[in-house]
């Protein structure tokens, strides 16, 4: 169908180059009516200049009794001289045409550089508001299974915790979670160091959901709660008939279960040294050798490795082997004790109160003020898993919802009373302590690591500047 309205399709003019003629209209018409959506095109006057045959059905009317007409009067609710006024869209509005239909519509104002109004394009999302509602179920169905399927997979993965799970924004706690971003984007070996219940399992978690691995597996190994004389299998794996009472089929081995992942050799300060050299190997030719397998399998597993002990002091004492320390000491993040992040505490605690709050059903919401008090008081030997501890016994002798001091252990209690007491007494022995790690630090960076030149610069034994090392977590 052609349409002649000369006065209708006014010739083109210097104040626009984007003026629609005629033979675009039969274009339109070409292209917008075998679509299945409803669709109009009007003037800056909201005369309507197309309208396709789907849109003529929804409203009822024909072509002939539409175009050339202004918009109000085919559909008297109709809001485009109000878009058309302040030239701003409405995006999936609900719109009831006068003909009773209700539908979600978009209305779009077309506008030239100089921020004039040109023409108004109408479009029917969805013209069954039924229709429309099942999709939103089904969207939102979707959503939770896409979310059910996505934490099932993790633990299927392993690995629970990101960055979020991770509490504290402490000065040396966001350089640790920094380094380890930016670690995680790498393929590198990564060492984790802190001591126990510092959260250095939520490292390795945290490292491997952020990677290019994070669809892959992540399996845990904790190197010291594995006797010495499984460890090879566990890790390794064996073929039928490697030894006696090898299952049938054989076994395979966690680096076998990681491939393409990740594996976390928690405690891996506690690894006798028959299986270093077959980690070193791993590390250095990408290979392992279960046992009774003829030939090397090769794998790609990024190894992500933790221990609280002073590696370079087990080398020393010949507990730990030398190029195995230097493989895993790639990458390495010194997780902070909770005593030097005492500021950590307030966040800390919320964060906890909530967690163990959904785990034993017994909800607390707040501690008071002296309560934290005594808690940043606290040395906090145990970090943050002791923390957790004394918060959950807390909270089970708590009443109405609140943590008092009356319900912390008395040996936290009795620390904070003696501290107030002597609080000089305490402060010095800190300050002591606190020196004499700064000084430690700097003498082994003047040294370049050097323990002995340190041990003489400093007055003392070899043996002795290694307990000081171990004791104040330092590592070259």
């Amino acid at each position: 169908m052609t349409y002649n309205n000369e006065d209708f399709f006014p010739k083109a003019t210097s104040e626009t180059e984007l003026l629609i003629d005629k033979n675009t209209i039969e274009w339109f018409y070409k292209i917008f009516d075998p679509i299945p959506v409803s669709m109009i095109l009007v003037d800056k006057d909201t005369n309507i200049l197309m309208i396709n045959n789907e849109f003529c059905k929804f409203l009822e009317v024909s072509k002939d009794e539409a175009i050339g007409k202004k918009v109000i009067e085919i559909n008297p609710n109709s809001r485009f001289p109000i878009v058309m006024r302040t030239k701003k869209a409405e995006i999936a509005w609900k719109h009831t045409f006068a003909n009773g239909h209700t539908a979600i519509v978009h209305r779009i104002p077309i506008l030239n550089n100089e921020n004039e109004v040109l023409y108004g394009f109408g479009m029917v999302l969805f013209d069954n508001m039924e229709e429309f509602h099942n999709i939103i179920v089904k969207n939102k169905l979707l959503q939770t299974e896409i979310k059910h399927y996505k934490q099932v997979l993790k633990k299927i993965q392993g690995a629970y915790y990101s960055w979020d799970n991770i509490i504290g924004n402490s000065e040396k706690m966001a350089q640790a979670k920094e380094f380890g971003k930016k670690t995680s984007k790498t393929g590198s070996t990564v060492l984790i160091t802190g001591e126990s219940g510092t959260g250095k399992e939520l490292f390795a978690h945290a490292i491997h959901n952020a990677s290019r691995r994070s669809h892959q597996p992540f399996v845990k190994v904790n190197c010291g709660a594995i006797p010495h004389d499984l460890l090879e299998s566990e890790l390794f794996g064996y073929e039928e008939g490697a030894f006696t009472g090898a299952k049938k089929g054989g076994k395979i081995g966690k680096f076998k279960f990681a491939e393409g992942g990740s594996i976390f050799l928690d405690e891996i300060g506690d690894m006798p040294i028959k299986m270093q050299v077959k980690l070193l190997r791993v590390l250095q030719e990408k290979e392992i050798e279960p046992i009774g397998a003829t030939n090397p399998i090769k794998i790609d597993v990024r190894i992500i490795a933790a221990t609280n002990k002073n590696l370079m002091y087990l080398v020393e004492k010949g507990d730990f082997r030398e190029d195995l320390y230097y493989r895993l000491n790639v990458m390495t993040i010194e997780v902070p004790p909770l005593r030097e992040r005492i500021e950590d505490i307030d966040t800390l605690t919320k964060s906890l109160l909530v967690k163990l709050s959904n785990k034993l059903g017994v909800y607390v919401d707040s501690i008071s003020k002296e309560a934290i008090d005594i808690l940043k008081g606290y040395s906090w030997p145990g970090n943050v898993r002791e923390l957790e501890n004394v918060l959950e016994r807390a909270m089970n002798l708590g009443e109405e919802g609140k943590i008092l001091p009356i319900h912390l252990p008395s040996y936290i209690t009795k620390k904070d009373f003696n501290a107030k007491r002597n609080t000089a007494c305490r402060q010095l022995s800190e300050i002591i302590e606190e020196m004499e790690r700064e000084i430690i630090i700097k003498y082994l960076k003047d040294t370049k690591g050097n323990k002995l030149k340190t041990a003489k610069l400093l007055g003392i034994s070899r043996s002795c500047l290694y307990d000081k090392m171990e004791r104040y977590n330092l590592s070259v």
